[in-house]
């Protein structure tokens, strides 16, 4: 599984939002972050990134750096451009076997999952045969 950051234009805290789940990664909590950021999602604004970075105990002094480190904004940057360039319109978007899955529940999604592998499987056993 591979996250990828594309944050809606019309959401006024999203791309801060990104960038501040980005800076949690940097201390190696991003899911963290990032599920108090999905539950919270209708309180964002810049002193709540701040709350919660500080509820989940990081170096704040290095939070703030990473928050504002250009590297960190070129990375939301990328994934949001990447994201736009393969179609993506909204969140979540989810990719299986570099196609847009309408898939929403872990059933549906090991559902697809398990048909590619078996097809891969096939395919594997005739070239082999």
């Amino acid at each position: 599984m591979i996250f990828k950051n594309y944050p809606l234009s019309y959401h006024a805290f999203a791309k801060k939002a990104a960038i501040a789940a980005a800076a949690a990664q940097r201390q190696g909590i991003f899911w963290e972050y990032h599920d108090r950021l999905f539950a919270n999602y209708d309180h964002l604004n810049d002193q709540k990134f701040r709350e919660i970075a500080r509820d989940l105990n990081l170096d704040m002094e290095k939070f703030e750096k990473d928050m504002n480190d250009p590297a960190t904004i070129l990375r939301v940057d990328k994934d949001a451009q990447l994201g736009h360039s393969v179609g993506v319109k909204g969140t979540p978007t989810i990719f299986i076997n570099g196609s847009i899955s309408k898939a929403r529940t872990l059933e549906e999604i090991r559902a697809i999952v398990e048909d590619n592998l078996e097809k891969a499987r096939k395919r594997a056993a005739l070239s082999e045969g």
